[in-house]
């Protein structure tokens, strides 16, 4: 199955096709369409995974909130 993203980076690449197709095989892949195909599927992971830590972080950041306003003041004077 032949991936409409991989065609058009290839299309694209004009000039530096040559260079990519070396970077291609001295990474080991067998052709250039093999090579950008796992580039883009190693692009979407990490956005993937990215997306994730904002929700963790932001996660998190509510879960102090909710730890602070549990406190309670002792004194009057803050």
């Amino acid at each position: 199955m032949e991936n409409l993203q991989v065609l058009e980076r290839i299309a694209s690449l004009k000039g530096r096709k040559n260079y990519e197709e070396k970077k291609a095989s001295k990474l080991g892949f067998s052709s250039l369409y093999d090579y950008f195909e796992d580039k883009i599927i190693k692009e979407q992971t990490e956005i993937k995974t990215k997306e994730n830590n904002l929700k963790d972080l932001n996660l998190k950041k509510k879960n102090k909130k909710k730890q602070k306003s549990n406190f309670v003041k002792t004194c009057k004077c803050c």
